[in-house]
């Protein structure tokens, strides 16, 4: 392994990169290995116009294999900053309890001044994070209106019990399909 840190640092995102992204060294480097070859055959028979002409392929070449590892390492940096910033807003919306994403933004920033230039991130990110949060708690809660209305009305068929459910409780229409998938999990698992 080599001793250089940083270079440590890139083999590892170079590492953990997507597949597409590998794949993009492999042109550069045969590139280059045709070019190591063409310049040593140019060196043995003395064609100094072959020589130079190679050599700027060659520098090229390798400038152009620097900009990979710089787009990977851009790449890895922004997704690593991305998935830190959203365990930390996950944690602190759980902390806070905050019912607004500005109270959220506001507060997360004021918390942490150093992300204060990232506010449209840390906005689309605390919205993501709050509807999770949303339809987590829907869920949990619907499935226990849905137990106890069950309880009360086993004889009825699915579809019967999901249009007495909708009628009784309105706010769940938009989660239809969401309401019947739930009863029939309920209504498989009391009738096995």
């Amino acid at each position: 392994m080599p001793r250089s840190g940083r270079l440590r640092n890139y083999i590892n995102e170079i590492a953990e990169s997507p597949r597409i992204e590998k794949i993009t060294f492999i042109p550069p480097f045969i590139v280059l290995i045709v070019e190591i070859i063409l310049i040593r055959h140019a060196i043995m028979i003395e064609e100094w116009y072959i020589i130079v002409l190679t050599t700027i392929l060659l520098i090229l070449s390798a400038i152009e294999i620097i900009l990979v590892f710089e787009e990977i390492h851009d790449h890895y940096q922004r997704s690593n900053f991305d998935r830190i910033l959203t365990i930390r807003l996950d944690d602190f919306v759980l902390e806070r309890k905050k019912k607004s994403v500005k109270e959220v933004v506001e507060e997360f920033i004021q918390t942490h001044p150093h992300y204060n230039k990232h506010r449209n991130e840390i906005y689309h990110i605390t919205c993501q994070i709050m509807e999770t949060h949303k339809e987590e708690q829907l869920e949990k809660v619907l499935e226990d209106v849905l137990n106890k209305f069950i309880r009360r009305k086993k004889k009825m068929t699915v579809d019967d019990t999901i249009k007495a459910f909708l009628k009784k409780y309105p706010k769940y229409r938009k989660y239809r399909a969401e309401v019947y998938e739930k009863i029939c999990q309920i209504k498989g698992e009391t009738q096995q």
